[in-house]
């Protein structure tokens, strides 16, 4: 298989789809591997580098689209590589398309079969090619709100594990998956005080025993969330419902009644966002503030620590871009129901359901997809 690796052109975003050491896998199975020119310079790799693991380099995204049977990226195509998408090109990224009708648009126009690095479910019910980011994530939002929380940044001024004699800041996380619970264990080593709050009476139980009782865990109701968002100096916003456009817990009326120069990091913000008042920010312009609390609504928060997530996602993603490569993605998707989930857009057809209602789409299940190509090549 042709595969093609362009450069990523969100704002600030330096990760890559593909390192030099997945590209020499694909290369030694004998797949031809494109990569963009200066790709992968985010993340310490030269096109020298690229051509030793055996790569082609080409000097613009257009070649790359004009001539890849599969586009693999890290972030959702932006307009311009949207409009070089082909029918039949296969795109194999992060989407997030709940949030995000115009994207949806487009990639329902262009023809292309696209799967969604978060949407690919396992056998034990999580999201793998997700984890790995929301690991990040979740370990950056404690990071980033620390860094916030400064003076000079709008802040409460406050130091996260405060020094003996002062309490440390109050850190309040909603959601106790992947990304809470490493939220949690950077706030826990930051010597913070951190309460995790979350539906899942099994999610809690996982969390106490995790943390041997240092974190406090709590059931989430509209009371308690109202209880410790208001007493929180930083709250992390760490929701997910797969596919799904995140649901807005903390109203606009809570936002108002917080502490002034609070903060508010939501992890959740490529999926719409998780607070009301939440809206997408870049890496260079971070943060603004409403009723005096800062918020944090980075919507590619794991880039601006690119060579730790290129990484770590290919770590996760290179066993899936194989199997692509070697079979394609009809009889991959045939073989495997978890990676089935990851299709989201085939042939101007939305074969996710959670996309399809959050944007008014008809829902074409991605089993009929596929069988109804498979009995056309049978036939």
């Amino acid at each position: 298989m042709l595969i093609g690796v362009p450069k990523e052109i969100k704002n600030h975003e330096y990760r890559v789809g593909m390192t030099p050491a997945s590209v020499r896998e694909l290369n030694d199975s004998g797949h031809l591997v494109m990569v963009e020119t200066l790709a992968g310079n985010g993340i310490g790799s030269s096109d020298e580098d690229y051509i030793a693991a055996g790569a082609e380099i080409v000097n613009s995204a257009s070649e790359i689209y004009a001539r890849a049977e599969m586009i693999v990226k890290v972030k959702e195509p932006q307009a311009a590589e949207r409009a070089m998408l082909r029918p039949q090109q296969l795109l194999f990224t992060y989407l997030h398309l709940a949030p995000d009708a115009e994207q949806t648009h487009d990639l329902i126009a262009s023809g292309a079969t696209c799967i969604a690095y978060e949407t690919i479910t396992s056998a034990q019910g999580g999201l793998p090619l997700l984890a790995p980011m929301s690991e990040v994530a979740g370990r950056m939002s404690i990071q980033a709100g620390a860094h916030v929380l400064e003076k000079a940044q709008g802040g409460r001024g406050m130091l996260l594990g405060g020094v003996p004699g002062v309490a440390p800041a109050k850190v309040v996380i909603i959601g106790g998956g992947v990304v809470g619970s490493n939220a949690a264990q950077m706030a826990l080593g930051a010597r913070a005080q951190v309460t995790v709050l979350d539906r899942s009476t099994q999610a809690l139980a996982r969390l106490d025993k995790e943390f041997n009782g240092a974190v406090k865990t709590v059931y989430s109701t509209q009371d308690s969330l109202e209880e410790y968002v208001l007493d929180a100096d930083l709250v992390i916003g760490g929701v997910l419902i797969p596919g799904a456009a995140a649901p807005k817990l903390v109203t606009e009326a809570m936002v108002k009644a917080m502490k002034m120069g609070s903060v508010l990091v939501d992890v959740a913000i490529d999926q719409g966002g998780c607070f009301a008042t939440s809206k997408a920010t870049t890496h260079e312009d971070p943060t603004y503030v409403v009723d005096g609390v800062v918020h944090y609504c980075v919507a590619n928060m794991p880039g601006g620590v690119a060579m730790t997530s290129t990484y770590a996602l290919n770590n996760a993603t290179l066993p899936y871009i194989m199997k692509l490569a070697n079979v394609g993605w009809k009889k991959a998707l045939q073989q495997d129901v978890h990676f089935l989930a990851g299709l989201n857009v085939h042939a101007g057809k939305v074969t996710n359901k959670h996309v399809a209602e959050a944007l008014g789409y008809d829902y074409v299940p991605p089993e009929t997809v596929v069988t109804d190509v498979t009995a056309q090549l049978v036939a």
